[in-house]
């Protein structure tokens, strides 16, 4: 039986044998669109030259030896938190907690720094932090990583409201750490003395942590590319029941994962408190476990993407706020150009994995075989 039935005017179909070449294009376009929004809008807000757009965002990462360092070392953090995230990413465990995990680590090493500078030099003291940095971490993804193999709890939630507990500790320690009394503050830890700080490399204070966390994405690579565990991290993301049948111990992939993940974050709260703040504050991580994902989605898993990614996103954000201060807007205007661009990068993803179709003007109609 043949029926007369109207076509779609929009036809949506799946790419297949996607180019390694057509996602950058995408994303390329996709930035430029952004940044073309952006100019519109800063000059309806503000009366000034768009042109002077891009000039800012440049100038916001790469106008002195200081931003360009600065810029670095928000992008290595970034990218430490990514890292961290991705293999449990890859076995499609969304662990959404990395914000907590970063925190809670921390909260550890700061405790070493304060509790151990009359006790131990400083050699041990940073010995400790690492430790308890990459402890409190991998406990940190343990809990809900046993939740989820053993009772099937949701991890999404699970990891999540970690978060807000690991909040509210650090919160709760920095009145009890707090200096001077009264101010609800822990200050600078050691300013004096500098026990358990990190040591500086070249002249540079972030160049240490440039280095941990490049050596730590190419371990990375390495480990979820060619190693057995790597496999089996990849087996369990594309079929829970062909891991099973192939004989792997999907609850002890999913442990020991969560483990890794976690003690990941660990570095880089230890990198946080030891190298860079020297402090412990709620707002230490600034959302990098969420932006984390993010970056771990768009760059597919692949830890080599992430450097570019990570790097994108931190110049888009210290370029929104070069904006922001130049010509006279508060916070909330950076963020909202940060936010465009992120829209447009993210909505981008659409048509890397789907066609578009349009029906042709003069295709009114089209046969349905029934």
């Amino acid at each position: 039986m043949t029926k007369n039935k109207r076509e779609p005017l929009i036809h949506i179909t799946k790419r297949v044998n996607i180019p390694i070449w057509f996602p950058l294009v995408v994303h390329a376009v996709a930035l430029l669109l952004a940044l073309v929004a952006c100019a519109i809008l800063t000059l309806v807000m503000t009366g000034e030259n768009p042109f002077s757009l891009l000039n800012s965002i440049i100038n916001g990462s790469f106008g002195s030896s200081r931003k360009i360092w600065v810029m670095l070392q928000n992008t290595a953090m970034l990218l430490c938190v990514s890292l961290a995230v991705t293999p449990a990413f890859r076995m499609r465990f969304w662990n959404i907690g990395a914000e907590g995990q970063t925190l809670i680590a921390c909260l550890a090493s700061a405790a070493c720094m304060i509790l151990l500078r009359d006790i131990l030099p400083n050699w041990a003291i940073i010995v400790c932090m690492a430790a308890a940095s990459m402890l409190a971490g991998a406990v940190w993804g343990l809990i809900p990583a046993i939740f989820k193999s053993k009772w099937g709890t949701n991890e999404t939630l699970f990891t999540l409201m970690m978060n807000y507990i690991a909040t509210q500790l650090v919160a709760f320690f920095c009145v009890v750490w707090e200096s001077p009394k009264g101010s609800g503050q822990i200050g600078i830890i050691n300013q004096r003395t500098e026990l358990g700080w990190l040591p500086v490399i070249g002249g540079q204070r972030y160049l240490l942590n440039v280095i941990v966390v490049g050596l730590i994405c190419l371990a990375m690579h390495f480990y979820l590319r060619y190693s057995k565990h790597g496999f089996e991290i990849s087996v369990v993301g594309e079929s829970v029941k062909t891991a099973h049948y192939v004989g792997i111990k999907v609850e002890k992939v999913i442990i020991r994962t969560m483990i890794l993940s976690g003690a990941v974050c660990g570095i880089a709260g230890f990198l946080l408190v030891g190298a860079t703040n020297h402090t412990l504050t709620t707002t230490l991580v600034n959302g990098r476990g969420f932006t984390a994902v993010m970056v771990s989605w768009l760059a597919k898993f692949s830890p080599f993407w992430m450097i570019m990614i990570s790097m994108l996103l931190v110049v888009l954000e210290r370029g929104a706020g070069e904006i922001s201060t130049k010509f006279g807007l508060n916070q909330s205007y950076s963020d909202m150009l940060t936010g465009i661009i992120l829209f447009f990068i993210i909505g981008s993803e659409f048509f890397i994995m789907y066609r578009v179709h349009l029906r042709k003007p003069g295709d009114k109609e089209g046969k349905l075989h029934v």
